[in-house]
């Protein structure tokens, strides 16, 4: 079975920065759409970017555009998030996912929902203080 470990979080002051590590083992077929989520207390579990995990650009949400960037290392099968200008409604806990795919993510919204991605990792919190 495919398991996601997330590491990297913690707490920071607003306009900090924050880089998150995704790592994924468990399975030679390493054709995945993978993606960033967070959940807020209260609040529904949101996507943030997806990225595939053999090539093509990343997705990313219009709220973290210009302040998240996705990046990945298909060698180690490792993703990350790079966070700046971290605002105090960026704390969440956030997570790593991935689903099996051959082909590119895409950002039909169908694809975007957590219930499309099937690997979960346990999460790692964020905290932004002012």
């Amino acid at each position: 079975q495919v398991q996601v470990v997330e590491s990297g979080g913690g707490s920071v002051q607003a306009g900090g920065s924050l880089k998150l590590s995704c790592a994924a083992s468990g399975s030679s077929y390493t054709n995945y759409c993978r993606a960033w989520f967070r959940q807020a207390p209260g609040k529904e579990r949101e996507v943030l970017a997806t990225i595939y995990s053999r090539a093509g650009s990343p997705y990313y949400t219009d709220s973290v555009k210009g302040r998240f960037s996705v990046t990945r290392d298909s060698a180690k099968n490792t993703i990350y998030l790079q966070m700046n200008s971290l605002e105090p409604e960026d704390t969440a806990m956030y997570y790593c996912a991935a689903r099996n795919s051959d082909l590119p993510c895409t950002s039909r919204w169908a694809d975007l929902r957590p219930q499309s991605f099937d690997y979960w990792g346990q999460g790692t919190q964020v905290t932004v203080s002012s």
